[in-house]
């Protein structure tokens, strides 16, 4: 238990230390599932996100519109964070699904499954994804509030997670209104800040000056409302870390439905996509899993696979 809450303690404060390098711009890609994120860390980034709405997608079946509960989202995301402890999970936290009870309760259990990061947005509770239209949004008084416990809930639990604010009012109040909430919450002790639904690039220029010496988020959501941005482009522009939610989720999605499609079409899914079993389990730790069996002495494997 002792080595596990180190490993916990370890991702957050190697979250928080990328963050603080100069010059250093943290790439983390979407992951909406135990694969996903499996792919993501064979890969290796520096840190991975849990989307809101893949996990909406994955582990419910419904579009993101505050469906998803809280153990729907800390279930999801410690599995995710406790694939590979070192990797950092930035994990999305919605509203923190209701007052200031309900939010400590969220970031408490967020740090305590291993999380090292989550944002907390100023939406309603019956909340949507940042780039639909007609989000409400709560007076920024209660948003306050909202980081306010956040903050206090980290401290409770000696923990290093990372609180990132989130706001939406961006399309609803206008870009001052949007910067002085996340002022706002900076000033309460979150440490990083996240302009959703960013309309341009000059705009995303603004906020990270206007925001600093702040480190700042960029959600590079492709084909909603925000333009394509590059990683280049966003180091350049001074953000600290970038998060590419649908990285995996667009492509599954394309790939899945073609095959599919031929299935029942055809009746046949294609050679060109073969994957074996054993490759399947191989991307999901399966060398790891022989290691621990064989290590605790035990047999049930010891013939191969």
């Amino acid at each position: 238990m002792g080595s596990t809450v180190h490993e916990r303690t370890s991702a957050a404060t190697k979250l928080r230390n990328l963050i603080a390098t100069p010059g250093k711009i943290i790439l983390a890609p979407g992951v909406y599932d135990g694969f996903s994120a499996r792919i993501a860390l064979g890969v290796g980034f520096d840190a991975i996100y849990m989307t809101g709405a893949g996990t909406s997608a994955s582990r419910i079946g419904h579009a993101d519109l505050g469906i998803a509960n809280l153990n729907d989202m800390r279930e999801h995301a410690e599995m995710i964070a406790n694939l590979d402890s070192a990797v950092p999970l930035i994990a999305d936290a919605d509203t923190g699904y209701g007052g200031p009870i309900m939010v400590t309760r969220t970031v408490q259990q967020y740090a305590r499954s291993g999380v090292a990061a989550l944002h907390i947005e100023d939406q309603v509770q019956t909340k949507r994804c940042g780039h639909l239209q007609g989000k409400q949004l709560v007076p920024a008084p209660d948003f306050l509030i909202r980081i306010r416990a956040a903050v206090a809930a980290r401290h409770a639990v000696s923990s290093g997670i990372v609180i990132i604010a989130r706001t939406d009012a961006l399309q609803s109040f206008g870009y001052d209104e949007a910067i002085s909430r996340l002022r706002m919450a900076l000033e309460a002790g979150a440490d990083v800040a996240f302009l959703e639904g960013i309309t341009s690039k000059e705009e995303a220029r603004r906020a990270v000056k206007d925001l600093a010496p702040w480190p700042v988020l960029l959600n590079m959501v492709e084909h909603g409302v925000t333009p394509n941005i590059s990683v280049h482009e966003a180091q350049e522009m001074g953000f600290r870390v970038v998060i590419f939610p649908f990285a995996g989720l667009a492509p599954a999605y394309k790939a899945m439905k073609e095959v599919y499609t031929r299935l029942k079409v055809e009746g046949v899914t294609g050679a060109e996509t073969l994957m074996t079993p054993k490759q399947l389990f191989e991307v999901s730790g399966l060398k790891d899993d022989l290691e621990i069996d064989a290590a605790a002495g035990g047999t049930a494997f010891s013939g191969g696979v």
